[in-house]
């Protein structure tokens, strides 16, 4: 299948790709083959896309509407399926394959160019986290998802490497932040991982489900704090940025019954972690408007 993977996977796999991945390469030859062994028909590449992965339009043999999302090994498509089929279609897209093959999903369409970011600043926040509040359920006994702690950690590591002079305040905050939540987690529970506006698109079964997760399994408080910062241009560039800021660490809390202060910590490690990670990877404006939310709270 000739085509050319969406600029913005490129890019963000230029920047995490070990030395020696091949994995875009062989991306037109492993599409052609999953879309021959199901027999689907592809109308068109989704643009711009996803940062870890490749998502075809396709129809199916009987003509209705599908996705096939492709991913490397190491953007965990084999833990999203689990987590995916752990929810079962109720507030995450589901699966419409009965069977399994790696790095191969197909879901089922939804309206790919409309998400909650569509709407109004404060309705999207609603629509966002009543969405959420969906897929905390229990973890299966025997799962293999990694855990808050796991994940953590190894942001934690890099952190300690890197930043610089500029940012050890916040890095130090951040660790310090980190240790004292999970010191005592006040419940566990199957997360998103990864979830923010732009991964609640419209649907048919219900108005909003989510897409794209990168399962963990933790407390909720984790999962909202990506939430927090959403839309985090606009509040940097607004002069009551930190008091709204605040102010969303509150509404988000009570709304969704989770710690205030606890949400506050993770939103505080998961700013700098992404802030000291954009450093890192040379993106300075996202790493600048990171950090300067960062240090609001």
């Amino acid at each position: 299948m000739a085509f050319e993977p969406p600029r913005r996977l490129v890019r963000a796999l230029g920047e995490t790709a070990p030395s020696g991945d091949d994995w875009l390469e062989k991306l037109p030859e492993v599409a052609q083959q999953a879309v021959d062994l199901r027999e689907l028909t592809v109308e068109r590449v989704q643009v711009p896309g996803g940062r870890s992965s490749v998502v075809l339009l396709v129809r199916r043999a009987d003509g209705t509407p599908a996705v096939l999302k492709l991913a490397p090994r190491r953007a965990r498509p084999e833990s999203e399926r689990a987590a995916l089929a752990r929810w079962g279609g109720l507030g995450a897209v589901q699966l419409v394959e009965p069977f399994a093959a790696e790095g191969v999903l197909v879901l089922e369409r939804l309206h790919p160019d409309v998400s909650v970011r569509s709407l109004p600043e404060a309705k999207a926040l609603l629509e966002a986290a009543g969405t959420l509040r969906r897929l905390w359920v229990e973890p299966p006994g025997d799962h293999a998802f990694e855990t808050v702690a796991e994940r953590t950690g190894r942001q934690a590591r890099v952190m300690r490497d890197s930043g610089g002079d500029e940012v050890a305040s916040l890095v130090s905050a951040a660790l310090e932040a980190r240790e004292a939540l999970l010191a005592a987690p006040p419940e566990v529970r199957l997360l998103h991982g990864t979830f923010r506006q732009s991964k609640v698109l419209a649907a048919e079964r219900v108005p909003w489900l989510a897409v794209g997760p990168d399962p963990v399994v933790g407390e909720c408080a984790f999962d909202l704090a990506r939430l927090v910062r959403d839309r985090v241009e606009d509040l940097i560039a607004t002069p009551s940025g930190a008091s709204t800021t605040r102010r969303r660490v509150k509404r988000l809390a009570e709304s969704l019954d989770v710690d205030q202060e606890r949400l506050r910590g993770w939103t505080l490690f998961r700013a700098v972690e992404s802030g000291v990670r954009a450093l890192r990877v040379g993106r300075p404006r996202d790493a600048e408007l990171l950090l300067e939310f960062a240090g609001w709270l």
